[in-house]
């Protein structure tokens, strides 16, 4: 089903309420997602983007209400990742020779996905295509947002930039723009869907955002590949969320994040944190179990943290591997200016520590002392001495 957006553009994606993870099992989805996709009828009638591969026919189907497919002009291919592109084999069957518009590295990348020698037409920054009716499309090359072959495309007019997945959340919806979405969820999805896909890619993203802002293009409503789109005053705060994401990004929040085995950690855990509250009573904290907490939503707290405490008991001469593959990810998604501390319990050998220092300082985190660790179950005096590590370091980050 079409729904009109404003005079001759439409949305023509899916919705998938069900979705719950995302990149195969790598990104949970709690809030599922939309598949965007745009109509423009103009003199010249133009696709922007698809549909992910299960939902193809669907899609198609769903298009063919909307226009007669044999007379779409041109396809705008944003990104080909399967996400934005899955439903091209199924709609090109039928329209082969219709020309696609992407990225000389969108090119490569559909090519890569379906070995098909469709009709690519590789676009760079600032050209454009006319669709009649005084209004054209721009290309603006964006790589790395997030991926080497992404762009986004501006259609004159109606002043409406179609942004695939910048400025996108994974949240469905049957409603179109963010000004209709309880703001809380919004937000939540948005710095979330930043902090675990696009963060690895901050400088990139400040390039883009000053050639964009550097074209001059009066924009009214930013048009995403996921979730809610933008309009009026939420243009300019969405863009300057991204803005603030780009630099060196912290809140006054410190995180700590743990696993454990028998318990001994986590007490520490929960002391050091007493500690920090005692220290500070403004600064908002957190405590979060690796071992049962949701991944990407602990990413999207140490993104917003100017401070992350790291603890794991001693195991197998190192950490556990609910830690070990979270520092990991850290290192891949880069998070700048955190500063950092580590702690846990050990029983006979105490390598977690040195191990914890030596990886964060190697992703770039500050580690800002030699961390804090006990041996056996934490007793009164180890209680203690918890709290009062949790009082010196946030005097430390203040």
């Amino acid at each position: 089903m079409a729904t009109r957006i404003k005079n001759n553009v439409y949305w023509v994606g899916k919705v998938d309420w069900e979705l719950r993870h995302f990149h195969g099992h790598e990104l949970s989805t709690h809030h599922g997602t939309n598949y965007n996709s745009y109509l423009i009828k103009e003199e010249k009638t133009i696709l922007i983007d698809t549909a992910w591969a299960p939902f193809s026919k669907e899609f198609v189907h769903g298009l063919a209400q909307a226009v007669d497919i044999k007379k779409i002009d041109a396809i705008v291919m944003s990104h080909g990742e399967v996400d934005h592109s899955g439903a091209l084999p199924e709609l090109m069957e039928m329209i082969p020779g219709t020309p696609i518009y992407c990225s000389p590295n969108g090119v490569k990348s559909l090519q890569g996905h379906y070995h098909q020698d469709w009709n690519f037409k590789p676009v760079r920054t600032g050209e454009k295509l006319s669709i009649g009716n005084g209004k054209e499309l721009m290309f603006i090359e964006a790589p790395m947002l997030h991926w080497p072959d992404t762009m986004l495309t501006y259609l004159s007019g109606d002043n409406i930039l179609f942004s695939n997945d910048a400025f996108g959340q994974h949240l469905a919806t049957d409603k179109l723009f963010a000004d209709s979405i309880d703001p809380c969820t919004l937000w939540e999805e948005l710095l979330k869907y930043y902090a675990n896909i696009i963060a690895p890619w901050s400088k990139m993203v400040a390039v883009t955002l000053k050639e964009l802002n550097g074209l001059n293009l009066p924009i009214d409503m930013i048009l995403t590949g996921h979730g809610a789109s933008w309009r009026g005053e939420d243009v300019q705060k969405v863009m300057a969320k991204y803005t603030e994401f780009s630099g060196e990004y912290k809140e006054n929040r410190i995180a700590v994040v743990y696993d454990t085995i028998w318990g001994g950690t986590r007490i520490m855990a929960e002391e050091i944190a007493k500690g920090i509250r005692e220290a500070d009573s403004e600064v908002a904290l957190s405590v979060m179990n690796l071992g049962s907490s949701d991944k990407n939503d602990v990413v999207a707290d140490v993104f917003r943290a100017k401070a992350v405490l790291v603890g794991s008991p001693s195991h197998n001469k190192g950490v556990l591997t609910s830690v070990a593959g979270f520092l990991e990810e850290m290192r891949g998604l880069g998070f700048k200016a955190k500063k950092a501390g580590a702690f846990g319990c050990y029983g006979w050998s105490g390598e977690a520590q040195k191990r914890l220092n030596d990886t964060l300082k190697s992703i770039g985190f500050e580690v800002l002392d030699d961390g804090i660790k006990n041996m056996w179950e934490p007793d009164a005096k180890a209680v203690e001495m918890c709290r009062a590590y949790g009082r010196a370091f946030a005097a430390k980050v203040k």
